[in-house]
């Protein structure tokens, strides 16, 4: 017999990835779990599938940076509860992380996806589950969108969970009202731009290495902040960055995003609609 709860919860996330660099996610996990009915008739009580699931992806996956740890581009030290990692991506740019340990997971595998999370995150919960269950399913899926959307990732010094930590991301919706119509231009023009971006806050820029200095093709960008669970500390090119002069809350992204493409069309009047992750965000009209 199989028990299945669809769409238990979504984790919001980056990871790093060879070609595409650091990138911003958001997955929706479902789970189906075979096994014998317990004394109680059941293979496994929904609320308790719900709580001991949902809990641990939010507490061991959510808002961190997925690292796989048997990439041959990657390199850490962990010292005192903090990381030290350096990924090489395939065009030679680097990308560095100094930050406490509970912002990463550590990834047992060759790169992230679906598969490979899913398969780490059943081995880590095994010592949760009931002794009647046989097999159990984790799937992970991104949303279904037909129209614009952007991988980015950030990171909110200000924030008293775990957005404050420098490496997480979304994979979000973008939608952009020109005039009071949807303009499906403005929109992918804009998810183009940021696609696998890391949104960056002037006030978090420490120092920019110029690129013949640095040894890559574009400039160096380091960030820095403390913040509640500790200090950290972030590098990574020029062109895999965007700059905002504001924090980088989806209230503030949906302000500049709205306040640029009215500077960039200044006849018209512009509402945007962004998203952070799933069925949540902020709409700023100018």
């Amino acid at each position: 017999m199989q028990l299945f709860v669809d769409n238990l919860t979504n984790v919001d996330f980056s990871y790093l990835d060879d070609q595409r660099g650091l990138v911003g996610e958001t997955w929706l996990a479902s789970v189906l779990l075979d096994g014998g009915l317990n004394q109680t008739s059941m293979i496994w009580d929904f609320g308790l599938v719900k709580k001991v699931l949902r809990n641990w992806l939010d507490d061991q996956l959510d808002h961190r940076l997925l690292v796989p740890t048997k990439s041959s581009n990657l390199s850490y030290e962990i010292k005192q509860d903090r990381i030290y990692l350096s990924w090489l991506f395939a065009d030679n740019e680097t990308f560095t992380m100094e930050a406490p340990l509970e912002s990463v997971a550590l990834i047992d595998a060759a790169q992230i996806n679906e598969q490979t999370s899913s398969q780490w995150c059943l081995k880590q919960l095994a010592e949760h589950f009931p002794e009647n269950l046989e097999h159990i399913q984790l799937n992970f899926e991104a949303e279904d969108i037909s129209s614009a959307f952007y991988h980015y990732s950030h990171g909110l010094k200000k924030h008293d969970g775990n957005c404050q930590r420098i490496a997480h991301g979304h994979r979000s919706r973008i939608q952009v009202w020109r005039d009071g119509s949807r303009d499906e231009e403005l929109e992918t023009n804009w998810a183009e731009r940021w696609a696998d971006i890391y949104i960056g806050s002037h006030e978090d820029l420490v120092t920019v290495i110029d690129s013949e200095e640095a040894g890559n093709k574009a400039s160096q960008m380091h960030f820095a902040y403390d913040a509640p669970q500790g200090h950290f500390k972030l590098s990574l090119t020029s062109n895999r960055c965007y700059m905002m002069e504001s924090d980088t809350t989806v209230e503030c992204i949906a302000a500049h995003i709205a306040q640029t493409l009215q500077q960039e069309n200044p006849t018209s009047s512009i509402t945007v609609k962004a998203f952070e992750g799933l069925h949540k965000g902020a709409i700023f009209e100018v």
